[in-house]
C-alpha cells in the first residue's frame, strides 16, 4: 500500500503529519522520503524517527542519495547522524525572521496605522506595541542627547 502525506494547509504542522505517519506505519512498511532534510530539522530528530521506525519494525528509504535504514547502509547512516549530532548545537532551530518586530511596528506606524491596529495585525498585545514604541523613542532620545 502506498500512502502519501503532505501538510493539509498553511496551518498544518509538518511534524503533525510525520507523527500521523509514524503512528500508522506497521511491520514491514517503509517510510520513503525524497531527501533526508525533508524528514526532520536536525540529526537528533532524524535519529528519533529511525528509532521509532525500528520499534515498529519498519524502515526508512531516502531517494536522494539512495540510502535505506536497513543493513549496512542503515548502520552507516546511523553512524553519520550520530557523528553530526555530536557537533550539532542543541536547542530548537528557528528560521530567521525577515523583519524584526520593532521594524514591523515602526513601518506600520510610519504608514499611519495606530497601535491597536498594529497589535491586531501582528498578533501581539497592545501593551507590547506601546512598550516597543516607547523603547524606540527612549533610545532615539538618548542618541540625540
Amino acid at each position: 500500500m502506498v500512502r502519501a502525506e503532505e501538510p493539509a494547509g498553511p496551518m498544518t504542522d509538518e511534524s503533525t503529519v510525520l507523527t500521523s505517519i509514524l503512528d500508522f506505519i506497521g511491520e514491514g512498511d517503509q517510510l520513503v522520503v525524497t531527501r533526508l532534510e525533508h524528514l526532520a530539522g536536525s540529526s537528533r530528530n532524524v535519529l528519533g524517527v529511525i528509532d521509532k521506525l525500528e520499534e515498529r519494525q519498519a524502515s526508512l528509504y531516502i531517494v536522494e542519495p539512495e540510502i535505506c535504514s536497513e543493513g549496512e547502509g542503515g548502520r552507516a547512516l546511523r553512524a553519520a547522524l550520530q557523528a553530526v549530532l555530536s557537533v550539532e548545537p542543541t536547542g530548537l532551530y528557528r528560521r530567521p525572521r525577515g523583519q524584526s518586530a520593532i521594524d514591523q511596528i515602526r513601518a506600520l506606524q510610519a504608514a499611519g496605522v495606530g497601535p491597536v491596529e498594529i497589535a491586531r495585525r501582528l498578533g501581539v498585545s497592545r501593551m507590547t506595541v506601546w512598550r516597543k514604541l516607547r523603547d524606540v523613542e527612549t533610545r532615539e532620545a538618548r542618541a540625540t542627547a
